[in-house]
C-alpha cells in the first residue's frame, strides 16, 4: 500500500459526497411524510460520490 493511500483529493472529495447522500437518507428516514422519496434523494447523492471520485481520477486527481 502507498504511503499516500487515501489521502489524495479525488478520496476525499468522493468519500465526503458519499457521507452527505447517506446523512441525507438517514435523516429522511426520521420525518414521517417524505420519509421515502428524501431517502432516495440521498441513496442518489451517495452513488453521485461515486461518479464524482471517477470523474476526479480521469482527470489525475487520484494519483501519488
Amino acid at each position: 500500500m502507498s504511503a499516500s493511500h487515501g489521502n489524495t483529493p479525488a478520496a476525499w472529495t468522493g468519500v465526503t459526497v458519499a457521507m452527505a447522500g447517506i446523512l441525507i437518507g438517514c435523516v429522511g428516514l426520521l420525518f414521517d411524510p417524505v420519509k421515502m422519496p428524501v431517502f432516495w434523494i440521498g441513496l442518489v447523492v451517495t452513488f453521485l460520490g461515486l461518479v464524482v471520485f471517477i470523474v476526479m481520477d480521469k482527470m489525475g486527481l487520484h494519483e501519488d
